[in-house]
């Protein structure tokens, strides 16, 4: 390459690099809803109406039990609090399923006002239907005063089937779209949600704590979409 082009090079990764280092990142007091980890807690100046707070996780090895992540039981009467149970398998047991339902029996008791349930799993869209199988079950054990929240990958509405979604529709209340992976939003998102036009489904979609985000055209009319969640990344010390 000649001396011009490597100079011509250089600026046209300058430009690129500039564009996306101008590009808006996720300010979560701008939003209302959070996901909240053990010890991290909503940032000084927000506002939440609606917060996810994860309680335990079911491993992948060894027997199937809940393994609880957050010391003591949340008081929060002023937001609808969601209880979310991190999982890595689908073979859960009578106890792990009793478990689960006991905590959220506590949180309610302790004053928080509990919506429901989210399960959090990584359902690739060719195993869904499995996924649905273990949803139906679950449903069939939680109280109806508590709805069922699950995330979901953007690749559902790529490679999804059709009908399984609309299956799952009567199995879930909502489902929230994770666009990142780790702390970096995923590249090529609007392509995603521009195949969502008839996603059955009310949803959610989840951002990173200061991801890149521009909102895909239309998505803000789409008939299912019922707003954002945050991710927070920054360690707070956690009010509960």
């Amino acid at each position: 390459m000649t001396r011009t082009g490597l100079v011509l090079a250089a600026l046209a990764l300058l430009a690129g690099c500039q564009q996306q280092a101008e590009q808006p990142r996720v300010d979560p007091l701008a939003y209302d809803a959070y996901y909240l980890w053990p010890g991290i807690a909503p940032p000084p100046g927000s506002h939440p109406r609606v917060l996810y707070l994860l309680d335990g996780e079911v491993r992948r090895d060894g027997p199937s039990r809940l393994t609880r992540l957050r010391g003591g039981v949340p008081r929060l009467p002023d937001q609808d609090v969601w209880l979310v149970v991190r999982i890595d398998r689908l073979d859960l047991n009578e106890a792990t399923y009793d478990a689960i339902l006991a905590d959220l029996g506590r949180w309610q008791a302790a004053g928080s006002r509990v919506a429901g349930l989210q399960i959090d799993f990584d359902a690739a869209a060719k195993g869904i239907r499995g996924y649905v199988a273990f949803l139906r079950g679950l449903r069939a054990r939680l109280p109806a005063r508590w709805k069922l929240s699950i995330t979901g990958l953007m690749d559902w509405s790529a490679h999804g089937d059709p009908q399984v979604l609309v299956d799952l529709r009567g199995v879930v209340d909502e489902v929230v779209v994770q666009t990142y992976q780790g702390r970096n939003t995923i590249p090529g998102y609007e392509a995603y949600f521009a195949r969502m036009d008839h996603f059955p489904i009310p949803f959610r979609v989840a951002l990173a704590q200061g991801g890149q985000w521009v909102p895909p055209n239309n998505l803000a009319h789409h008939p299912m979409f019922r707003g954002y969640v945050v991710f927070l990344l920054r360690p707070l010390h956690i009010r509960q």
